[in-house]
């Protein structure tokens, strides 16, 4: 007999019995709150007022808005119309879950699809499309019941076989899925299935029942049920799909989900405008009619529209303006984050497959110079790639984890040492180095930084050049580049999240780095039992590839965010899903 897991407030550490995240709000003073008036004051008189105001530093794990009502007052306020408008400064790649890896897909996918479990404001994992399950003794078999009565958007009833669909057919090599990782890993069966070495009734997905849904893992693994809240297990509708194509995603019309939320309107270039789904199982609770993504790439532009009025938030802020927001802004959001920036390097090409000019480079970095004069933000250096924040009885994944040979100013005179073993004293004779990013305004001026650091310390030439994300990708993905902005955000609580990365063959490792013994070691985490063990095995692979300099780390992030105070209900986790099922406009 299996257990049977308390579905009304299921704690990380309850449910999976895997360690905690024990994430700390960066240590700087919370926005001074003001009345939404002092917006249209001048600048001197608000600072006056603001003087005035107390201030707290919150040590909140999460963002989340507060949830109470207004104070009572003898004024009767109109109703408030429920719609938010919130800028995002980058287009997605697309917006089929069953395909996409991209992170800025994430504001618009985590409201109009739900998979099996999601995130509560607390960081706990509950009940989406499933109102419960049992994990066998064995850790093996996961048996789910799905919620009463669930519908797609457009009223059509969704069954347990939907989601075997839609698992499926991430398994289709012609798909040309991004997370297929996530399924053929854990999944019994599947990665035959994939491979073409075994057909369907081979793979532990089942559907016994119209409300019962079965994934038989090929080995333990305790923070599976983490996993299942990414959007590539969210269901997918195969009416649509076999109707529209690979193009259902591209009309509001064919464009059907089972979210709290629906699309209404698709206006690539400009955003996407979505509307509240009556037939979501939880529409009851759902407050905003209407949610509309605008799509402002400058966040100056941005941060004007808000202060106008135009708009109810943003997803970045400029980072110049971040000092004058957090003493002045009501609306600032720190969000404490479970990610990594680091530049991949090519590994695959001259010069950069020698491990000593990879170390080189990013000895050459001053990380600190970067947070603190270009960024201005309340970032942490980064050595290495697993970001901060997990624990196993109280021991920090962190805890005693080598710098290796990195520090938060740059070593100029070691990293020269490096560059002239490798064959180029004072940079004579090395290539002109390619680095590329996708047009953003904050990486903009990062790798600027960066291009006058490698050519100040090291006396090598760096040539910036730039594309829109989907162009960039693609680039980077071909391993056609020689070094390129990129970074991961974790998809799940836990540090497994960032080892696929750099698994030989996994799709997702765009750096031309292999090794066998990583790979063994990451394998072997992924199905051990035993907290304390896996966090060793994981610090093993993460050892190996560091000490070969297979990325160039730069910084562990926090995640400045505006939404304005009236905008009240939504809340954001460290995985940057932002859930606005339960969000409202107060009056």
């Amino acid at each position: 007999m299996g257990v049977v897991l308390n579905r009304e407030k299921p704690a990380l550490r309850n449910a999976l019995d895997e360690g905690i995240l024990n994430w700390k709000s960066p240590d700087i003073e919370k926005e001074l709150y003001m009345n939404r008036i002092l917006r249209t004051l001048p600048l001197q008189a608000a600072v006056v007022a603001l003087v005035l105001a107390a201030f707290a530093c919150s040590p909140s794990p999460k963002v989340v808005a507060d949830d109470d009502g207004a104070s009572s007052t003898s004024q009767v306020s109109a109703p408030a119309e429920q719609k938010l408008t919130f800028a995002l400064q980058n287009e997605p790649d697309g917006l089929d879950p069953g395909i996409t890896s991209n992170s800025f897909a994430s504001p618009v996918l985590m409201n109009v699809f739900e998979g099996l479990v999601k995130y509560d404001a607390d960081n706990n994992l509950v009940s989406g499309c499933a109102k419960d399950w049992s994990i066998s003794d064995d850790g093996l078999t996961y048996t789910f019941t799905l919620q009463d009565d669930l519908k797609w958007s457009d009223g059509s009833p969704l069954k347990a076989q939907d989601f075997v669909y839609s698992y499926l057919r991430v398994l289709d090599p012609a798909l040309g899925a991004q997370y297929t990782a996530m399924i053929t890993d854990y999944i019994a069966g599947a990665a035959a299935y994939y491979a073409g070495e075994a057909d369907v009734s081979a793979v532990g997905i089942s559907a016994p029942a119209d409300d019962t849904l079965i994934l038989t893992l090929k080995a333990p693994a305790p923070y599976f049920l983490g996993i299942l809240g990414m959007w590539v297990y969210s269901p997918v509708n195969q009416a649509t799909i076999d109707a529209a194509g690979d193009q259902w995603t591209l009309s509001a019309e064919t464009f059907v989900s089972n979210g709290p939320f629906r699309m209404e309107e698709i206006a690539f270039g400009e955003g996407y405008t979505l509307v509240k789904n009556e037939h979501y199982w939880d529409a009851a609770n759902v407050r905003l009619e209407e949610v509309a993504f605008r799509f402002i790439p400058d966040p100056s532009t941005a941060l004007t529209a808000l202060e106008n009025g135009d708009i109810d938030g943003q997803y970045t802020i400029p980072s110049a303006d971040l000092p004058t927001l957090k003493a002045t802004s009501d609306a600032l959001q720190i969000v404490p984050t479970y990610a990594s920036t680091y530049y991949e390097i090519n590994c695959s090409k001259a010069p950069f497959d020698d491990v000593r000019v990879r170390q080189a480079l990013a000895m050459a970095l001053d990380r600190q110079a970067i947070i603190e004069n270009v960024l201005q933000s309340t970032d942490q250096p980064a050595f290495s790639l697993v970001a901060p924040g997990y624990s196993v009885n109280g021991v920090a994944y962190e805890e005693g984890r080598s710098d290796y040979g990195l520090s938060a100013t740059a070593n100029v005179e070691g990293a020269q040492a490096l560059l002239a073993e490798a064959g180029y004293p004072n940079g004579e004779g090395f290539p002109a180095v390619e680095l590329s990013y996708y047009t953003n305004e904050t990486v903009k001026s990062i790798v600027e930084a960066m291009q006058q650091m490698w050519q100040e310390n090291l006396g090598i030439t760096v040539n910036v050049v730039t594309e829109e994300w989907a162009v960039y990708y693609e680039g980077i993905q071909a391993l056609d580049y020689d070094i390129g902005a990129m970074g991961w955000g974790a998809d799940y609580m836990h540090p497994m999240t960032f080892f696929p990365l750099r698994v030989s063959d996994n799709g997702l490792n765009n750096s031309g780095w292999a090794s066998e013994e990583y790979d063994r070691l990451v394998a072997a985490a992924q199905v051990e039992t035993d907290p304390m063990k896996a966090m060793t095995l994981m610090r093993q692979a993460e050892d190996i590839l560091m000490n070969d300099m297979a990325l160039l780390p730069l910084y562990f992030r926090s995640a400045p965010m505006m939404m304005a105070p009236y905008v009240k209900g939504w809340h954001i986790n460290p995985l940057r899903n932002m859930y606005l099922s339960g969000a409202y406009i107060e009056s």
